[in-house]
C-alpha cells in the first residue's frame, strides 16, 4: 500500500533559470546590491507596476520602513493601518515615531474599510495604509474619496499579495504614493527573502535614493552629477544582494506560467468548493467584478471560531497543511502599545476566528487538490 505523505501549505520552487542566473551571479564578481540582475528585475517590475523607480529591498518590512522615512514623520503624527494585516504594515511606521490607529476591513474582500477611516481621520494623520489581502484589490475609490478631503495624507499600498493583480483595469500598487512588494518564500514570485518600494510620484525619487544609499548621495556620484558622496539624511543598508535579484528575475521572467498555474488551482479548489458551500456553511472568496485578483491564496470562511479550530486540527492531522491567518493587531499586546487610542474592530474580529486557509502553491496535483477539499468537506459534515 503506497504512503500518503503529508501536504505542506506552501512549497517554493524554481521555475525558470534561477539557478542558472544565481551562479551567473556567483561568478560576475558582483555580489552585493546594484548589480545587473537588481538593474533588470527592477526594470521589469517597473514596467508591469507603472511605478516611476522600483527599488529592491532585502524585505516588504524594508520597503514599509523606507516609505515611512520618506514621510518625514513627526512627534504626534499617526497612520491608518488595517487591524487585519501583518505587524510590519503597522510596525515600520512605529519604529518612524508614528502612533497607530487600526482601522476595521470590509467583510467581504476583507480590505481597509473607507467608511471606517472617514470616522477615524483626524488632523494627526500623514498616512493611510491600504492592504490588498489574498492579492484582492481593496476599495481603492472609496479610500481615495475619503482622502480627498484631506490634503497631505498619503496613500500608501502594502501589496504583499497583489503584484499583477489589477483594479478597474490599472495595477495594484499604482494607487499610492508609495507601494510594497514581498518576495517572501511564500508568495507567488519568490527569491526566499525580499522586496521592492514602488515610488509613484517623480518628487521622491532623489530622496528615496539618498536613504537607500545609506543616508548619502551615491547615486548623485554614480551619475557623475557630484564628484564625491557623502553623508546626507538618514537611511540604512535597504538594498537586495545582486544573488537574490538573480533569483527574483528568473521567478519574474515566468510570471505568466506562474500566475496561469494558480489561477487554474484557485479555480480548481472552487469547482470542488462550491457545491458544498450553502450546506455546510461556509463562504469563499469574493472578488469584485472590477479587480483582477493575484491568486495569492485559497481561504474559507467557517461557521465560527470552534468550528474553525476544530477543523484545523483534524485537517493537520490527516497530513494537509491548512492554517489560519492574522491575530487582530488591535487587540495585540504591541497593537495597544502603540495605538493613539483604542477602536473597535468586530469585522476583524470575526473574520479572524473564522478564516483557513489551504496549501496554495504549484507542486499541488489535482489528486492534492483533491484529497485537501475531501478531507474538508468531511470535517465539515462531521
Amino acid at each position: 500500500m503506497t504512503e500518503i505523505g503529508p501536504i505542506p501549505f506552501n512549497r517554493p520552487a524554481p521555475v525558470g533559470n534561477e539557478l542558472t542566473y544565481l551562479r551567473n551571479a556567483v561568478e560576475s564578481g558582483h555580489m552585493s546590491a546594484g548589480g545587473p540582475f537588481t538593474e533588470r528585475a527592477s526594470s521589469l517590475l517597473a514596467l508591469e507596476t507603472h511605478a516611476f523607480e522600483v527599488l529592491l529591498t532585502t524585505s516588504c518590512t524594508d520597503a514599509l520602513e523606507m516609505s515611512a522615512l520618506l514621510l518625514d514623520l513627526q512627534p504626534g503624527d499617526t497612520v491608518i493601518v488595517p487591524s487585519f494585516t501583518f505587524v510590519t504594515s503597522a510596525l515600520a511606521f512605529v519604529r518612524a515615531g508614528a502612533q497607530i490607529i487600526f482601522a476595521d476591513i470590509e467583510p467581504l474582500t476583507l480590505g481597509i474599510d473607507p467608511a471606517h477611516v472617514a470616522e477615524l481621520m483626524d488632523e494627526s494623520v500623514r498616512a493611510v495604509v491600504a492592504v490588498h489581502y489574498a492579492g484582492v484589490g481593496c476599495d481603492l475609490e472609496g479610500l481615495q474619496a475619503v482622502l480627498a478631503d484631506w490634503d497631505g495624507v498619503a496613500l500608501i499600498e502594502d501589496n504583499a499579495h497583489g503584484l499583477f493583480g489589477s483594479y478597474r483595469g490599472s495595477p495594484l500598487g499604482s494607487f499610492g504614493r508609495f507601494s510594497t512588494l514581498s518576495f517572501h518564500e511564500t508568495k507567488n514570485i519568490t527569491c526566499g527573502e525580499g522586496g521592492a518600494l514602488l515610488i509613484n510620484d517623480p518628487a521622491d525619487i532623489e530622496r528615496a535614493h539618498i536613504l537607500y544609499h545609506k543616508g548619502t548621495n551615491r547615486r548623485s556620484f554614480m551619475l557623475g552629477e557630484v564628484d564625491k558622496y557623502s553623508w546626507q539624511d538618514v537611511g540604512s543598508s535597504f538594498g537586495l544582494s545582486d544573488v537574490l535579484a538573480a533569483i527574483l528575475l528568473g521567478q519574474l521572467e515566468q510570471r505568466e506560467p506562474i500566475m496561469r498555474g494558480r489561477q487554474e488551482l484557485f479555480d480548481r479548489y472552487l469547482s470542488l468548493l462550491e457545491p458544498h458551500a450553502g450546506r455546510l456553511g461556509f463562504a469563499l472568496p469574493v472578488v469584485p467584478h472590477d479587480r483582477a485578483q493575484a491568486y495569492h491564496m485559497l481561504y474559507t470562511l467557517l461557521p465560527d471560531q470552534p468550528t474553525r479550530d476544530r477543523v484545523l486540527a483534524e485537517l493537520r492531522s490527516q497530513g494537509v497543511g491548512a492554517t489560519f491567518h492574522y491575530v487582530p493587531l488591535h487587540s495585540s499586546a504591541g497593537g495597544r502599545k502603540f495605538a493613539k487610542r483604542q477602536t473597535e474592530c468586530p469585522v476583524t474580529e470575526d473574520v479572524a476566528g473564522r478564516l483557513l486557509r489551504l496549501p496554495f502553491h504549484l507542486s499541488l496535483s489535482p489528486d492534492d487538490a483533491e484529497r485537501i477539499t475531501t478531507a474538508l468537506i468531511n470535517a465539515l459534515g462531521r
